[in-house]
């Protein structure tokens, strides 16, 4: 199995920025500027911003028009994908909307079938035809290896279809959660040891050694060591692991929103960590949802359970 793991910066391939974009277009359906990509992906330079977008434009997946002084992009209309399914007949056109209806999770081949009520033949037929028009795709499903889902092709699948950043083709990057985890905690010793320098106060010791989880994401961001977009909440993931883990501890800063920032320290173990690839949570499905306050709790998780029985 191929780690998903380089040390040295290097570039991300431009397919996976394009993806990016098209995705950050979707939450912002007005439309985007250089700025808000700048904001979103700051690992990019601005070479390969620009190619990215110059290539989004130059294959219709983009407008582009002007604001002010600034130039603004957005997902062109379905002007493309009505003129590619004008030729097609009614089954395929109803298929397009079934798949177009999943969203970014993805529909069974099954259920296509299902809400379509056609022969297998001719879904099959459909569905490659489709394909070759780049209007759906197939993606592979972590919830079951030999199944795929459908989606539209310009879309980014759910995390609960990839696994998010910690799967690669269906497998499970144990190096690269591995690499990240250090890097993790690694950041939050240096913070310790800074703010310790030439303070007596050991409360403002303390206070100084937290990092919020956007200052580690952006320092995991310019290290460069993954070859994938990872999110704040990626991050918090592999946070979460040192807390059970003992080697971090986490608190919480109230905004004048009312939302409630989450701060990590490092502290010293009490006891010899497990390590994460020895528990259940390294491979967990679900381990984003498994917090307070989410889906599971790490108490009555079942992954868990059978792991201490």
């Amino acid at each position: 199995m191929a780690a998903n793991v380089e040390i040295k910066q290097e570039p991300v391939e431009g397919v996976d920025l394009e993806t990016r974009i098209i995705n950050l277009c979707q939450q912002n359906p007005s439309g985007i500027n250089e700025e808000t990509i700048k904001d979103d992906m700051p690992q990019f330079d601005v070479k390969q911003r620009v190619t990215a977008i110059n290539r989004l434009l130059s294959t219709g997946r983009l407008e582009i028009f002007k604001s002010g002084s600034k130039l603004i992009y957005r997902i062109k209309d379905g002007q493309s994908t009505n003129s590619q399914l004008k030729g097609g007949d009614n089954q395929e056109k109803l298929v397009y909307q079934i798949i177009k209806e999943a969203g970014n999770k993805g529909i069974w081949i099954r259920d296509i079938r299902y809400k379509s009520n056609l022969l297998m033949t001719q879904l099959n037929k459909i569905l490659k035809n489709l394909e070759s028009k780049k209007l759906i795709k197939a993606v592979k499903s972590v919830a079951a290896s030999k199944k795929k889902v459908y989606m539209l092709y310009n879309l980014e699948p759910d995390r609960s279809v990839t696994g998010g950043a910690w799967y690669s083709d269906q497998d499970f990057e144990s190096e690269f959660v591995e690499v990240l985890n250090q890097q993790c905690f690694k950041y939050l010793q240096q913070k310790a040891i800074t703010a310790a320098e030439g303070k007596s106060d050991p409360v403002a010791q303390k206070n100084g050694s937290y990092a919020s989880s956007s200052e580690i994401w952006t320092f995991i961001s310019k290290l460069g060591i993954s070859k994938v977009q990872l999110a704040v909440e990626d991050i918090e993931t592999i946070l979460d692991t040192l807390v059970y883990d003992g080697k971090v501890e986490e608190s919480f800063l109230e905004a004048q929103s009312g939302d409630r920032k989450r701060l990590y320290r490092s502290i010293k173990p009490l006891i010899e960590t497990t390590g994460l690839m020895r528990m259940p949570c390294g491979s967990c499905p679900v381990v984003d949802q498994c917090r307070e306050g989410g889906v599971i709790s790490p108490l009555t998780c079942v992954y868990m359970k059978d792991w201490l029985s």
